[in-house]
């Protein structure tokens, strides 16, 4: 009987993902517009809005075709290389110019808002609510999965992905993109912004990551689910969607991971998931770093097999248990973003230690244990567990919604001023204001190191009383006061000496005074109201 009620579920999410199927535009690596040889030679991505016409919607003030302003801060030692990597200076290989949206517009053509707003001129601000998914009624969380089995199934519209380097396309002159489906285009730019530079030969350089063990860690994978969850939006039409997390902390084992949620253990052979779960059907990518290494090719999304997970049987010496509440905690109590060399090896670095490459109990760098973060990738022992195709598992979302929610509980505790985000030295890709790898449209690191609610999303257990707009625009200067709180209190110390010493010479000044003859004081009062004045200071 529990058999078939698994299936009966199943066979109606299917049925709700098929009337769900609405071939509608999607956000991701390179517009279609854009991948042809004419874009690729003139290194220009300016498509037409459809509301205009217009190149990024030019004609209705929207934007319009500007040369791309390229950070030339100085990035940190780990890649020693110059013009090797496409990905360098991104996306300028491609293109070196994009459009440059106007106000509250955005999108590659300028045709959408930027996250927060909504309207038809984007002026509408919204604040939508990430919850727990044990929280969702069975309604709710049953539309999920099947948004989730929709996205897998339905190409993206305005997107396509590419399957060689910009040397192999000739330098633009024979395009080498292909289609994917929503789903995969989000593995496939994960895959991207982590693989390895290919240096010709069978010579690779693995020390290098776009999305990953330095300070854009938070920032990108913030823009990813943020991107992620818009286009769950729109080929569903649910403007309301909002991605769930999971709360793992003190979590004894997985438990997302049953037919009703993420998918079962299967019953013959612990590395699948059960077939009662859709989810055992998804074909996974990019997951053959190896063979792509060796052949000095890109990931092509050709299918490479089905999900792997095994939770709890994984390498107990670097990761016994799945996180606890303390450890995320004291990983919270940590006052510095960013240390040191700003990457894997950072001491006291919440994002470092966020991340799980610092001991989440002491905060130094041990790359022999997986912490956090990484904690539960290696936990979940299968796809998750291969940084290049982890976002293959769908469990990946609900794992980086909740790690960006405690990213947002460190901002709202420390609310940090923009300079704290490193702006040089980082590793490649990751200064302030280096584009993030693969976007397009164009996003800064910077630009997301901000508390969710100006992105128009919160968190349900992180949800505060709405500021009024007198609060909203006292905030920034009062945290600049509190930045200098210090100093303010010592000048004012200071000040109080100083103020003491010259009320003390004054005064013995006047006592002097009045100690001198009468013939050579001022006639100011008469002699007998004199005495009777009060002096009365107000301090």
């Amino acid at each position: 009987m529990p058999m078939l009620s698994c299936c009966s579920v199943r066979m109606s999410l299917f049925a709700m993902g098929f009337l769900l199927v609405i071939l509608q535009p999607s956000t991701g690596q390179f517009p279609r517009a854009c991948a042809n040889t004419q874009s690729l030679l003139r290194k220009e991505c300016c498509p037409p809005w459809d509301g205009d016409g217009s190149p990024c919607g030019e004609l209705s003030s929207r934007g319009s075709c500007q040369n791309i302003l390229l950070s030339q801060a100085p990035l940190g030692p780990q890649f020693p290389f110059s013009g090797v990597d496409d990905r360098e200076d991104w996306p300028s290989v491609f293109y070196n110019r994009t459009c440059k949206c106007e106000g509250n517009f955005k999108g590659f053509n300028c045709g959408e808002c930027k996250f927060g707003f909504s309207g038809l001129n984007c002026t509408e601000r919204q604040l939508r609510t990430r919850r727990n998914i044990f929280q969702l009624t069975t309604s709710e969380k049953d539309k999920f999965l099947a948004y989730l089995n929709l996205a897998k199934n339905t190409p993206s519209q305005d997107y396509v992905i590419a399957t060689g380097t910009y040397t192999q396309m000739n330098n633009g002159s024979n395009p080498m993109f292909r289609n994917i489906n929503v789903y995969d285009l989000f593995v496939w730019m994960h895959y991207y912004a982590s693989r390895d530079t290919l240096l010709g030969g069978s010579s690779v350089w693995r020390d290098i990551d776009f999305a990953h063990e330095a300070p854009g860690f938070l920032p990108w994978h913030r823009v990813f689910l943020l991107m992620w969850e818009r286009e769950i939006q729109k080929i569903t039409g649910d403007e309301n969607f909002t991605i769930p997390y999971w709360d793992w902390r003190d979590a004894e084992d997985c438990v997302v991971c049953t037919d009703e949620y993420m998918g079962g253990r299967h019953p013959t052979n612990p590395n699948l998931l059960s077939p009662a779960s859709f989810f055992s059907s998804w074909q996974v990518i990019c997951t053959q770093s190896e063979e792509y290494n060796s052949q000095q090719a890109l990931c092509n999304a050709t299918s490479e097999g089905p999900i792997l997970r095994n939770p709890g049987n994984n390498d107990k010496s670097r990761t016994p248990r799945l996180p606890s509440s303390a450890e995320v905690e004291f990983c919270l109590s940590l006052t510095q973003y960013e240390s040191g060399s700003m990457d894997k090896m950072a001491n006291y670095s919440f994002r470092n230690t966020l991340e799980g490459f610092a001991d989440p109990r002491t905060a130094i760098s041990n790359i022999s244990q997986s912490g956090l973060h990484n904690a539960l990738h290696i936990y979940m022992n299968g796809s998750m567990s291969q940084v290049q195709g982890s976002a293959n598992d769908p469990i990946f979302v609900l794992h980086h919604a909740f790690v960006d929610s405690i990213f947002e509980r460190w901002l709202r505790r420390h609310r940090p001023m923009l300079e704290v985000y490193p702006a040089a030295n980082a590793p490649i890709g990751h200064n302030r204001e280096n584009y993030m790898v693969p976007f397009i449209p164009l996003y800064r690191n910077g630009e997301f190191f901000k508390p969710s609610r100006e992105l128009g999303y919160d968190y349900e257990y992180l949800q505060e009383p709405a500021l009024d707009s007198f609060q909203e625009f006292l905030i920034p200067y009062l945290e600049q006061a509190r930045q200098i709180w210090a100093w303010l209190v010592g000048a004012a110390v200071i000040g109080g000496i100083i103020t003491a010493v010259l009320t003390g010479l004054i005064l013995a000044c006047r006592k002097k005074r009045r100690g001198t003859s009468s013939e050579i004081q001022p006639l100011l009062v008469e002699s007998e109201d004199y005495n009777n004045i009060s002096y009365q200071s107000n301090f």
